[in-house]
């Protein structure tokens, strides 16, 4: 690593977690010991514990810290800041940063020569990725999307916790099965939310996807029906899948409009950022229950979390740590 890389983490350390400081007990030599594993660790063993830290503020970076990534095209600091404040509610010797490739194979080479214990991979990377890692574990290879790699030792498997997310949001939320379903998008998230569905017993799904190719694919492999736009339909479940509302240039469109909205039962959108897209926001004027991108992201980041450390957090410290990584701080998004 140059001086300039070691500048570049150095300033990125500094600026940033302060962040992830939060009113944390600073009593950890108790909390240390003692830390919880299970097989997912692999062959890492006990995760090390966190080293002090500089003017309470700061990590001291060393030799010893395990870094994880992200690949997003539009990375946030959510998972950042999610995974950052369990590292630190835990006392585990791990850092996490996102990036946006600009050269996806060069950033998968990467993982596996630096070597970095995992990442995290988003839109549009769920699928292109899988060329590049040396195994699929059953989560990814069942839907042909990725969104979690571990390398262990030098080996990188590909998992998908997006599937575990959506199967449980729709269980958790008491969607009814018999409604039908309007599923907007034919990406590696799309084959995520409809093998959930097939799999929850949906049956009247359509798929709304102007990629005709992506689409018709989509559809056929699980049964659904294939739309290219959503015209006059109207369907109980809506779901969008799409970067339409996500932060950036889409971030003022609204993936399904007023009417649709009106008519539907359950309105899904998977967009982490922001929260409240301009589809929530319609569905919540138009009083119908939400589900929404942040309760996705937080199931599947504790999951690829397990798989990187072997450690499980409890449900309290997840929660705090979905909350964390949503609240509002300066120069955050």
């Amino acid at each position: 690593m140059g001086i300039a890389s070691i500048g570049i983490w150095i300033n990125w350390g500094w600026n940033n977690w302060g962040l992830v400081k939060r009113e944390l007990d600073r009593e950890t030599s108790g909390r240390r010991a003692g830390i919880p594993t299970n097989s997912n660790a692999g062959r890492r063993g006990v995760p090390q514990p966190r080293p002090p830290v500089h003017n309470g503020r700061v990590p001291i970076l060393n030799k010893d810290m395990t870094l994880c990534i992200s690949l997003a095209a539009r990375p946030s600091n959510i998972g950042t800041r999610f995974h950052n404040y369990l590292y630190e509610a835990l006392g585990l010797n791990y850092i996490y940063k996102a990036f946006a490739p600009v050269d996806l194979a060069a950033a998968v080479a990467g993982i596996r020569g630096l070597p970095i214990r995992g990442a995290a991979v988003s839109m549009p990377f769920k699928e292109s990725v899988i060329a590049l890692v040396d195994r699929m574990d059953p989560s990814a290879r069942a839907i042909d999307s990725v969104n979690t790699i571990v390398n262990d030792d030098g080996v990188l498997t590909a998992y998908n916790t997006d599937y575990i997310a959506i199967r449980r949001l729709l269980s958790e939320h008491q969607v009814d099965p018999e409604l039908t379903v309007l599923l907007r998008g034919s990406g590696g998230m799309a084959k995520a939310v409809a093998a959930a569905l097939r799999d929850a017993s949906f049956r009247q799904v359509t798929i709304v996807a102007r990629n005709e190719d992506a689409g018709r694919a989509l559809a056929e492999l699980y049964g659904f029906g294939w739309a290219t736009e959503v015209g006059s339909r109207t369907a109980g479940l809506l779901i969008n899948v799409t970067p339409l509302g996500m932060a950036g240039s889409d971030e003022e469109v609204q993936s399904f409009d007023d009417a649709t909205v009106t008519a539907a039962q359950v309105v899904f959108d998977v967009v982490a950022l922001p929260a409240e897209t301009p589809l929530v926001r319609a569905a919540r004027a138009a009083r119908k229950p939400v589900i929404t991108g942040a309760e996705v992201i937080a199931i599947q980041a504790v999951e690829q979390f397990v798989l990187y450390t072997g450690v499980r957090p409890t449900d309290e410290q997840v929660r705090a740590a979905s909350e964390f990584s949503r609240s509002s701080q300066p120069g955050v998004s």
